[in-house]
């Protein structure tokens, strides 16, 4: 029987089933962050939905993470802008 992959693994989303949360993962970094951030938009609405979907990872490294995911965010409004 196979098993079944979580909407935040096949998204490479953040939450609870997220990669990341995985035992013996290690925590997001740096590229994690970004790509959360460019998708932050369309993770929130689906977050609204689905409680097993977050578009903030709370396992990650800190402040490459963080810096990842602001880049991010700013990387899709700059984009959506012009």
């Amino acid at each position: 029987m196979k098993k079944q992959k979580s909407t935040a693994n096949i998204l490479w989303a953040a939450g609870p089933n997220s990669k990341f949360q995985l035992k013996g993962a290690k925590a997001a970094g740096f590229l994690a962050g970004l790509w959360h951030g460019i998708i932050a938009p369309v993770t929130f609405i689906i977050s609204l939905f689905t409680p097993k979907v977050k578009f903030y990872e709370s396992n990650n490294n800190g402040k490459f993470y963080d810096f990842g995911f602001i880049l991010g965010i700013c990387v899709f409004g700059v984009g959506s802008n012009k």
